[in-house]
């Protein structure tokens, strides 16, 4: 690629378009966090004022359910004493900087994440422009790559503090560039590798691998002297290999307990986020999920070597309650595995660190199960994050599924929410078991344009159980965390309500698809059917009441503006929440009392 190559998605046009698009959507999220207060000025019309009263943005805006606003980009203009200035997502951002809470310190560092979400929607406009109804139809990877938007609500959504552009365009999943990634042997001392029931690392290798690569790695150990029993094989992704494997793990290489064994043959596409890969050459083998020491969206992404020990035992027993569940045996419900892990203990950074410190996880990857290897005749995939995507026309990718199935929305909604949502709310009442199943970690299998089942994905890092008195295995134990009683329901309101269905919903609305009461009503029939048919748990269904009037606002703008490093203790991720007022339960009205 050329000097100039690099950086021809950055021109004015692409700019400004891809400015008036984040400063939208920073107008909605941030008035619906309750940081921005616009002021009616008549009809839709609104305004906000920055810090020192000198800039107006005037707006044109629908309010919808969850207090979503809905603001129309075309309408924005932006006034400083009656003169129209253009567009500017960092401005912005300086101009409310009190009014957001963003320190001295977070500032630079956050208008930095800003700068590169503009610049990836500006590369993003330069890819051709496929239609929402060719896109509800191509492949898996057609489909991860396709998407035009990252996380709904966080505004710096496409951070990736640490890409160079050149390393934007290998590695960035719209970019779509196949990834090999580089392998190494780790000495035992250091080094641990765990897997599920029935696996170990010997077979596990020449699987994912083959025996030629095997036994050329394994001749590559020998010629320096080194015996092939004392090592495991470790794949680590290029970008951390050259930026931070090298460095920080100089001394490790130097004494050959960390050695380069060269690329792996088969390709990779990264995936939503970023540091997981989707074997291209052979798809039906394992995701490769790699530590890459990367600012993206409130964290550093790496991976924690002492984690990744638990991780195949804690995904087996999820596995096991799966699949003992008639509930969820019955919706053909099902996770993909992590099926085996491994991570390197550098000891001189862990007697220098704490447990959570960003230099104990720059070494360490993970197996996931292929989602491939579960579809039956004309059944695809598609990541449940397509769900929102709208296309350079405006039109929908749900509504292009809806279409295709012939069915009315509101029967469409029905087998959707039956695979996904169902699963959430009988784990939630049965076993206080809670996922984080926003779109990206969450597979749908779609035949005929109707959902049939639903996958999820990012299980050990992700999952808790909120029961105090629950047993659980020793090695499962980590996933318990203590949450106090008036929060535990936020795992279904927040994570679902307000930062998928809110979306889903209006963009819905938006196409005159259905109506805000269509769609909740909807919701609300799929709880009410399951509560019916589970007499025994009628004491919990009152207890976390799902059709309460209000539920409690959670902001995720507000913990990364607070902290774009770690906006949460992973040890305690209920203390950190930003809880800010109520919000009207849209599924209240509803309510079968």
């Amino acid at each position: 690629m050329s000097l100039s190559d690099a950086v021809s998605h950055l021109s004015p046009e692409l700019w400004a378009r891809a400015n008036r698009a984040l400063v939208r959507k920073a107008i909605a999220e941030f008035a619906h966090e309750r940081l921005l207060t616009p002021v009616s000025l008549g009809g839709d019309r609104y305004s906000v004022v920055s810090d020192d009263g000198a800039v107006e943005y005037h707006f044109e805006a629908t309010r919808q359910v969850l207090d979503h606003w809905s603001v129309d980009e075309a309408a924005i203009t932006r006034l400083r004493d009656g003169e129209s200035l253009p567009l500017d997502a960092l401005d912005f951002h300086i101009e409310f900087q009190q009014t957001l809470g963003l320190s001295a310190e977070v500032l630079p560092v956050y208008l930095e994440e800003i700068s590169s979400t503009l610049a990836g929607s500006a590369f993003k406009y330069t890819k051709p422009q496929i239609s929402a109804d060719v896109l509800a139809k191509s492949s898996f990877q057609d489909i991860e790559t396709g998407m035009t938007e990252g996380h709904p609500c966080f505004v710096a959504n496409n951070g990736r503090l640490g890409f160079g552009v050149h390393e934007y365009h290998a590695y960035a999943p719209e970019a779509a560039s196949p990834v090999h990634l580089i392998w190494a042997a780790a000495h035992k001392d250091v080094a641990t590798f765990t897997a599920g029931a029935g696996l170990e690392h010997d077979s596990f290798m020449r699987a994912e691998l083959g025996d030629a690569a095997v036994e050329l790695f394994a001749a590559k150990l020998r010629t320096l002297d080194l015996d092939p029993a004392d090592y495991l094989y470790f794949p680590v992704h290029p970008w951390q290999w050259w930026n931070k494997t090298t460095i920080t793990f100089a001394a490790e290489i130097a004494n050959r307990r960390l050695v380069l064994l060269g690329e792996g043959e088969d390709a990779y596409l990264p995936q939503q986020s970023i540091r997981t890969f989707f074997n291209t050459t052979t798809p039906t083998k394992h995701y490769v999920k790699t530590a890459i020491s990367v600012l993206n969206m409130g964290f550093m992404r790496g991976l924690s070597a002492a984690y990744m020990e638990a991780t195949p035992a804690i995904n087996d027993w999820l596995h096991q309650l799966i699949e003992s569940d008639d509930v969820l045996r019955s919706v053909d419900f099902s996770i993909i595995r992590e099926r085996a892990a491994i991570g390197y203990r550098h000891l001189q950074y862990e007697r220098a660190t704490d447990r959570y410190s960003p230099y104990r996880k720059m070494l360490a990857a993970l197996w996931r199960e292929s989602p491939v290897n579960s579809l039956g005749d004309g059944e695809r995939l598609a990541t449940m994050a397509s769900l929102l995507h709208v296309d350079a026309e405006g039109t929908s990718f749900v509504g292009a599924l809806i279409e295709e199935s012939g069915l009315t929305p509101a029967e469409w909604l029905k087998p959707y929410l039956k695979a996904y949502l169902l699963p959430l709310v009988h784990c939630f009442y049965q076993y206080d078991l809670a996922y984080m199943p926003h779109g990206e970690n969450t597979i749908l299998v779609i035949k005929d344009g109707v959902v049939q089942r639903a996958i999820f994905k990012d299980i050990a890092e992700e999952i808790v159980i909120m029961d105090a008195d629950a047993v659980l295995p020793p090695a499962v134990e980590r996933i318990r965390a203590d949450v106090p009683e008036d929060m535990k329901l936020l795992s279904i309101f927040t994570d679902v309500f307000d930062c998928f269905f809110r979306f889903l919903s209006s963009i819905l609305v938006t196409e005159g698809i259905c109506t805000e009461e269509t769609f909740w009503r909807a919701v609300a029939d799929c709880a009410h059917d399951y509560q019916e048919s589970m007499p025994a748990l009628a004491e919990k269904f009152e207890r976390y009441d799902f059709f309460a009037e209000e539920f409690q606002l959670s902001c995720l703008n507000r913990l990364q503006l607070r902290n774009n490093k770690q906006m949460v203790d992973l040890s305690d991720p209920s203390a950190a929440l930003q809880l800010i007022g109520n919000l009207k339960n849209p599924v209240a009205p509803f309510a079968r009392r």
